[in-house]
């Protein structure tokens, strides 16, 4: 069954099948889902004390390859939509001007999409990029579709992106933990990227996750156009219809007026739930536990829902029907300052800043304390809701009351918070300064 560190036999053709559908010069396929692509293209481009420009709407996989390269962030910040409560991407005039204030940098990174679907101008930014000579990485983990319909967002490998990770589990049919990452040109080194890729894999890999990634290959290969075709023509049906149910919204491409939201993937769903008096996480549970329907990403304002080729119309139905009844339910109660008095956590407020490199806070000795007793200490630990798996808190920056606020308010009404050591979220591990 060939050996993936070393391949030449069937995984080899594999990978090289998958190069040419998707546009890339190098394939490689990742068992351990697209936070080992993350770290290795990470791993492969940095050095200790080397710079990278980053979004700090990352996701937290790409903290841990700061920590693993020894990698001094240079965070900018992304577009809001303080409105919906919603970060986008990274706007080409925010990267020009971290390059230009950080000439020193060796690589910038971006996320596009995002988890909502939206897309950065990844092109004229990978221009802009390519011209400080740098090489350019892409989380695509949510867009590994775009490559195969001429309706969908260009996919970052057409925007002349170096290296890309795709999570292919994601929106096509490979199993989960299985994803790609795609190289192309030559500022990042082939032989650096396979390196890196065996520090951060199991040496045993499993080989069902590879061949389904091979399979998943092939589907889009030979049909993929008709396949998302059908599913755009499902997403834009729902789209319509929950547009015309009252108190709620849809994310939509007119809203695309900023630098950061260049396009939308119409397969993903977000629906603003905020005019019924409820929040997202309650939404999520009423339509869980009591309307049988499962949504992708609950968040303090909306829900968020992915269509696939793996859908039917009778999934759309029971969507629309599900939303329907639950707008039934609230309208009535609905306040006309709803938005106003759900709580948000715009992301220039993470914006904080940082003393110790994250590799750096990682290994500096800490201790336990109270919550209230964090504040305005240095975070010695990752915490993020998840998904979307964003950090609010991130080790080596300032803890402030507004997001300790924040995290205690998504944990109340639902949320699910990962990386801290106290599950309750009554103790965080602070940096225990000299």
């Amino acid at each position: 069954m060939d050996n993936l560190f070393n391949p030449e036999g069937v995984i080899q053709q594999a990978q090289a099948l998958a190069a040419e559908a998707f546009g890339a010069d190098h394939t490689y396929f990742l068992a351990n889902g697209s936070t080992a692509g993350l770290l290795a293209a990470i791993l492969a481009t940095c050095r200790p004390g080397d710079k990278v420009i980053l979004p700090r709407n990352v996701h937290r996989s790409v903290i841990s390859g700061l920590i693993l390269a020894g990698a001094i962030p240079v965070f900018v910040l992304p577009d809001y939509d303080s409105d919906l409560d919603l970060a986008h991407g990274a706007a080409p005039s925010t990267i020009a001007q971290a390059l230009a204030e950080h000439p020193d940098s060796k690589a910038v990174l971006l996320v596009s999409p995002t988890y909502y679907g939206t897309c950065s101008d990844v092109e004229t930014i990978a221009q802009l990029v390519h011209q400080s000579g740098l090489p350019l990485i892409v989380d695509e983990a949510h867009g590994a579709h775009f490559a195969f319909h001429p309706a969908l967002p260009i996919s970052a490998l057409q925007a002349e992106a170096d290296v890309v990770v795709q999570s292919t589990h994601k929106t096509l049919a490979a199993l989960t933990q299985a994803s790609m990452l795609h190289l192309q040109g030559n500022r990042v080194s082939p032989d650096r990227i396979a390196q890196a890729l065996q520090l951060v894999q199991s040496t045993s890999p499993n080989y069902l996750l590879l061949a389904s990634l091979d399979a998943a290959r092939m589907q889009m290969a030979t049909q993929g156009e008709a396949l998302l075709d059908r599913a755009l023509h499902l997403a834009n049906n729902a789209r319509s219809r929950i547009a015309q149910i009252p108190g709620l919204q849809v994310l939509a491409s007119d809203r695309a007026a900023t630098p950061g939201f260049f396009a939308l993937d119409a397969t993903r769903l977000t629906v603003i739930v905020a005019g019924l008096g409820i929040d997202g996480f309650t939404a999520d549970e009423m339509l869980h536990q009591d309307l049988g329907i499962t949504c992708e990403l609950p968040a303090m304002h909306h829900l968020t829902f992915i269509i696939t080729h793996g859908n039917t119309p009778e999934d759309i139905d029971r969507l629309v029907d599900a939303l329907e009844t639950l707008a039934q339910r609230h309208r009535n109660t609905a306040q006309s300052d709803t938005t106003r008095s759900l709580p948000t956590f715009p992301i220039a407020s993470l914006q904080t800043q940082a003393t110790y490199s994250p590799r750096d806070a990682f290994f500096a000795p800490r201790q336990t304390c109270a919550i209230t007793d964090a504040i305005d200490r240095l975070s010695a630990e990752l915490v993020c809701p998840y998904p979307p798996g964003i950090p609010v808190l991130m080790p080596g920056e300032l803890i402030t009351q507004a997001a300790i606020d924040y995290l205690k308010h998504i944990q109340a009404i639902g949320g699910f918070i990962t990386g801290n050591s106290d599950p309750k979220l009554n103790y965080l591990q602070v940096i225990t300064e000299p």
